[in-house]
């Protein structure tokens, strides 16, 4: 006979709120184990006891065959005595002690929802709030730990009869789902209109969601409340609505962001591809950029003006399936915009009474529940490249989950930058990024900022011990850090060294060999006080050198020239010595007035902060062009320079060149790469009226050269052979697979970002392992400084 064991098992990762519990529960009866299984902050505990065969079988596929959901980082069990007894329950949470258990990600509506959503014989028939175990709000209604109903914003909705039967029954898809409700005992819709939201909108016969979709096919913009906080909404197909949205929000030309019905929407409407596919039906449905249609009618052209790219997201809640109708409503939208709830700078909003006095000048209608939302939380934005995902804002979806580290960190705080803020906490060999929290520059965001690093410490049971930020003097992201320091230390880190340490940490590099980490984006405070941006470091997460970088001109206004790329169009030809001729778009542009006044600036070194910058040469090129010379918001220029460069039908042209200045190799005398001859043959071609897209696909192709003839004088030089491309400017496609297509025929190694944003949203993971890298080394920092050459813009 066989004999009788008893093992404890601990399982860790993401394995509360997706299930894990109830599959415990049928793994274990299935094999006719007594025992018991609870979640506890460290994890899901499981005793089980029974036939050591039986045991051995429980224990030897429980990560692998765990629910879809599930992410497990480790399982961990151990023998224990025999207690006797028989049957296996799911008993109370264990609370007290550090949290060492993982959150789940919001995710999608799953398909078995949604069939009972459209079903009119289902009790939750059209309930906008139906969710079960392995779908629905996680991150954004967590509260504390362990993950139970009490612990939610769900507590305040207590389970009628119904739902607290599927709650306790381990046979049903609903078994300790703690958001699980129905029309009974869930949250309710409203909609409000006028008087600043305040009077219910209840015609007769109408419930909310009709009533909004009325709204919609009217032209009306909705603040319509989410998972993670309001989207403002309207017709994508009304150029009337979407054009009011742009004056009401003050967006200028910024792409929208449209959730189209179904993919035969979306397809129609932009180039897919499988992973596009996969990305939009997924479980996570992010915004995904996708290659726009040329010449096909539609809202394209009034959502995303000049815009290479159309964000496209397909429904994720209930609310959204619903606002575009179930089979037999009547025809509702196709196409919905669904931009942030804010004004342009500002957080999302979450509150319903924030979002009827801040949203006031912005909808006409408030759409809004009240299931209380914990966690600000946007949508997150991917696009592919070459195949493989990336991330441009990492948010909903993909926060909290951790990311892996090389080699363990001691507890650690990295506050990121002022630009696209995200923040990061790492403890031993995982680090926790927080879902995009926005620009810096606005009070609400920097409150937003601490909140956030409040409930990520909460939810993570880190408590930071070693803080890192940007070595910027101005940035408030820093000096929160210097003011919250309290004696710890405070370790300040080069901005550009940051994202090569970021790349280098998502690919799992210790850092025991330096690589050549190209770093090319808007600004970055360098060592020597100037405006740093088009960067060739060699670099471990212990140090750098800087090996090249592009040839210092003046940014003239700090802000000033990056919202008019004209500026930074005639500086770059003063520095090359080529004549501001009034034939020249960017000459043309600039007022007469301003023309004098940047002169004499530009003369005088006025407020004119030193740039090696490549974001800066793209607008510059841009304007030069006469592509786009006013910038309403950032990165524009780049990326109407982009769009122009995929229009060219001129290919195969020889692309304009750098010219290098070689000193002899040297600590003290990095390569600069002048591109003065690029500027003379953009003027000569623009007199031989050269279409702008060739122009533009020139320039992108000159730049992939001087990617690759830098990285060749480097692995010359030093003998390394792999390189990190990483910084805003590498969000464009056409750049990045470029590079690392010329660098890989050139038999180097090529990492890129995948996991984490290539931009600052990325910044405080490469923060966070420089700091660790170094140790405790840097001595505390307090008190403010002044904000170098009036600018913080990046790329």
């Amino acid at each position: 006979m066989d004999s009788v064991q008893r093992r404890r098992v601990t399982v860790q990762g993401v394995v509360q709120g997706v299930g894990f519990r109830p599959y415990v529960y049928a793994r274990a009866t299935g094999l006719g184990l007594a025992g018991h299984v609870t979640n506890t902050p460290e994890g899901v505990v499981t005793e089980v006891e029974g036939a050591a065969a039986a045991v051995s079988a429980f224990c030897e596929r429980l990560a692998a065959d765990a629910p879809p959901l599930a992410v497990v980082d480790a399982v961990d069990h151990c023998e224990v005595p025999v207690l006797g007894g028989a049957g296996f329950a799911i008993i109370a949470s264990r609370s007290g002690g550090p949290a060492r258990t993982l959150i789940s990600p919001d995710t999608a509506t799953c398909a078995a929802c949604l069939a009972e959503l459209a079903d009119p014989a289902d009790r939750r028939h059209r309930h906008p709030f139906i969710t079960c175990t392995h779908c629905g709000p996680r991150f954004t209604i967590v509260t504390g730990l362990p993950y139970d109903r009490a612990q939610t914003t769900m507590a305040g909705f207590p389970m009628c009869p119904d739902c607290a039967r599927e709650y306790a029954d381990p046979a049903d898809r609903r078994f300790h789902a703690q958001p699980v409700a129905c029309p009974a005992c869930g949250p309710r819709l409203r909609l409000l209109v006028g008087g600043g939201g305040r009077v219910p909108y209840e015609p007769t016969g109408t419930d909310p969601v009709a009533g909004a979709r009325r709204m919609l096919a009217r032209g009306a913009i909705l603040a319509v409340k989410g998972l993670g906080g309001y989207h403002l909404a309207c017709d994508a197909t009304r150029p009337e609505a979407v054009a009011e949205l742009r004056r009401r929000k003050a967006r200028g030309d910024k792409p929208f962001a449209v959730m189209a019905r179904d993919l035969a929407e979306a397809e129609r409407l932009a180039h897919l591809g499988p992973e596009e596919r996969d990305l939009l039906t997924g479980s996570v449905r992010p915004i995904v950029l996708l290659r726009r249609r040329a010449a096909v009618p539609g809202p394209a052209e009034e959502v995303a003006p000049r815009s290479p790219d159309l964000g496209v997201m397909l429904p994720y809640t209930p609310l959204h399936h619903l606002l575009f109708g179930l089979p037999g409503d009547p025809p509702g939208p196709a196409l919905l915009v669904m931009t942030s709830g804010n004004l342009a700078g500002e957080p999302i909003v979450t509150e319903e009474d924030e979002a009827l006095e801040r949203l006031a000048g912005l909808a006409d209608g408030w759409l809004t529940h009240d299931r209380p939302i914990q966690v600000p939380c946007d949508d997150s934005v991917v696009r592919v490249c070459d195949g493989a995902e990336l991330l441009v804002r990492r948010s909903r979806g993909y926060a909290p989950l951790p990311l892996p580290l090389p080699f363990p960190v001691p507890a650690t705080l990295a506050t990121g930058g002022d630009l696209k803020n995200a923040l990061c906490l790492g403890e031993g060999r995982r680090a926790w990024l927080s879902a995009h929290i926005g620009d810096m520059d606005d009070l609400a965001t920097q409150i937003a900022f601490e909140r956030a690093e409040r409930q990520l410490e909460s939810v993570t049971g880190v408590t930071p011990v070693l803080l890192a930020a940007d070595r910027h003097p101005g940035y408030r992201s820093g000096r929160w850090a210097a003011r919250n320091a309290g004696g710890r230390p405070l370790v300040r880190v080069q901005h550009h060294h940051a994202h090569v340490a970021a790349a280098l940490a998502e690919h799992g590099l210790d850092g025991g060999r330096r690589v050549i980490g190209v770093a090319f984006d808007g600004t970055g405070y360098g060592d020597d006080g100037a405006v740093w941006g088009g960067e060739v470091l060699l670099a471990d997460y212990a140090g750098y050198t800087r090996f090249a970088h592009l040839a210092y001109v003046p940014l003239p206004g700090g802000d000033a020239a990056v919202h008019r790329p004209y500026r930074m169009a005639l500086s770059h030809l003063r520095a090359a010595g080529i004549p501001w001729d009034p034939d020249l778009p960017c000459t043309s542009s600039c007022p007469e007035d301003e023309l004098r006044v940047l002169s004499q600036q530009l003369e005088r070194s006025l407020n004119c902060v030193a740039t090696s910058s490549m974001g800066r040469l793209f607008d510059a090129v841009s304007s030069l062009a006469g592509i786009c010379q006013y910038s309403g918001y950032e990165a524009q220029a780049a990326m109407e320079l982009e769009s122009a460069a995929l229009r060219a039908v001129e290919r195969g042209q020889p692309p304009y060149t750098f010219a290098l200045n070689r000193p002899a190799p040297g600590p003290e005398a990095p390569v600069t790469a002048d591109p003065a001859p690029l500027l003379a043959s953009v003027v000569a071609d623009l007199r031989a009226r050269v279409d702008p897209s060739v122009i533009a696909a020139r320039f992108h192709a000159a730049t992939t050269g001087l990617v690759a003839e830098l990285c060749v004088l480097a692995r010359e030089r030093h003998a390394l052979d792999t390189v990190v491309l990483t910084g805003g400017v590498f969000a464009n496609t056409l750049l990045s697979s470029a590079c690392a297509r010329e660098l890989r025929e050139r038999g180097f190694t090529v990492l890129r970002h995948r996991q984490v944003p290539p931009n600052d949203g990325g910044l405080a993971l490469g923060q966070l392992m420089v700091a660790a890298a170094r140790g405790a080394t840097d001595p505390p920092q307090r008190g403010e400084a002044h904000v170098l050459g009036g600018t913080r813009q990046s790329a």
